[in-house]
């Protein structure tokens, strides 16, 4: 079922006293969602709605993926690219090789449903990520780093996704095939938002109305999403190209002067609605997952998860030691630490096809290590990033 009026009312109301109740107490926004929505779906009159993948990827995510590329620091992007290039491809393919080699051999799973598992659990995920650091008050290289990598390791594993989805089919897809995915669906997402965007920038530069500014970052922020996905493209990608255009490239025009601050809190609050309904439902979610039935290879893939989110961030970073893109050993540990799984790994694996094997251990266990990233990740973030000297003390 979809988020119907009342029931969004009420996941609204619920969102805005938790906000009020954790900045009181000193706790991460994110967790108090989740542990409301655990709440909730405890109670008789909660809403029945479901964390599908159309709603995260159709209406949740993109004014999320929008707003965070919107207010990247272009310089800094362009500058520390060959890194978050590597992190977001290879330590993509390093995470999902950890992990589903240890679920074949560890839990005994058979090969396709270890690969399934280890691809969509491998990328991290921007919501809990973005929502986390941004929360702590991080700054400077490291945001920009964590921010992007987590931004565009979504379309490795959405290229890597298919292919072991179709591979489950049955099909036979060679490595030319591949490389074709590869490019149709990350290139084309990308030449995707960026006409959008073009095309809403173009628009906007002829308007000082700041309400017809604003609705046109909306109709890039989903129309990008949108046209993308209708074509089989990387919509993650486009919306994400589609924010960083419409910030940085100004030669045909932008918004005015007097709309910026009306288009920041405009994106601001969807930010704030999209993240507060994404972890309450997450919460809710949980809350009817039988963990105890499934303790040991949820156990296993926590530890899996957490090691090949390792060798995603040290080996890839090593490649760097020698030049002026070196990334200090305190921000390798906060890649690592922070390396968040959220609502993305949900969607994808609650969409996953039924004849798909173990679909609903695989469900469970992506269950259980997003919960591990809420509740143990997203507790300690904050004195973590204290103790690396990130942010000052308290």
């Amino acid at each position: 079922m979809e988020i119907t009026f009342q029931a969004g009312t009420l996941l609204l109301l619920i969102a805005a006293v938790v906000a009020m109740l954790t900045r009181r107490l000193r706790l991460p926004y994110s967790v108090g969602l989740v542990v409301a929505g655990i709440a909730l779906a405890a109670l008789p009159f909660a809403p029945k709605v479901s964390l599908t993948k159309d709603l995260l990827f159709t209406v949740l995510l993109p004014p999320l993926l929008f707003q965070a590329a919107f207010y990247v620091p272009w310089n800094q992007l362009r500058r520390n690219s060959p890194v978050i290039l590597v992190l977001a491809t290879l330590g993509v393919v390093l995470s999902a090789c950890v992990t589903a080699m240890g679920m074949h051999f560890l839990m005994r799973w058979q090969w396709i449903a270890a690969l399934v598992f280890g691809v969509l659990i491998a990328a991290t995920d921007p919501v809990s990520v973005i929502a986390t650091f941004k929360e702590a008050k991080a700054h400077g290289r490291l945001l920009v780093l964590v921010e992007a990598e987590s931004l565009l390791n979504d379309g490795t594993a959405a290229v890597a996704f298919g292919v072991v989805i179709a591979v489950a089919a049955g099909q036979q897809i060679s490595s030319v095939e591949i490389a074709a995915m590869l490019l149709k669906t990350i290139g084309g997402g990308i030449l995707c938002g960026g006409a959008v965007a073009l095309g809403a920038l173009l628009l906007t530069g002829r308007t000082e109305d700041h309400l017809v500014e604003i609705t046109f970052t909306t109709v890039a922020a989903y129309g990008s999403f949108l046209l993308a996905d209708d074509f089989g493209l990387s919509g993650v990608l486009a919306t994400i190209t589609a924010g960083l255009v419409m910030s940085n490239f100004k030669s045909l025009g932008g918004i005015s002067e007097g709309g910026k601050e009306s288009v920041q809190t405009f994106w601001e609050y969807a930010a704030f609605v999209s993240n507060s309904l994404i972890f309450l439902l997450i919460g809710m979610h949980e809350a009817h997952q039988n963990f105890v039935a499934i303790w040991l290879p949820a156990v296993t893939a926590i530890a899996l998860v957490t090691f090949g989110r390792a060798v995603a961030i040290y080996p890839c970073c090593l490649l760097f030691s020698r030049s002026a893109l070196r990334v200090t050993a305190k921000h390798q540990n906060v890649l690592f630490w922070g390396g968040l799984r959220g609502a993305l790994a949900l969607a994808l694996a609650l969409g996953l096809p039924p004849e798909i094997p173990l679909r609903e251990e695989i469900i469970t266990i992506s269950f259980a290590v997003v919960a591990f990233s809420v509740f143990v990740q997203g507790l300690t973030m904050v004195p973590f990033l204290r103790r690396m000297g990130e942010i000052p003390g308290s």
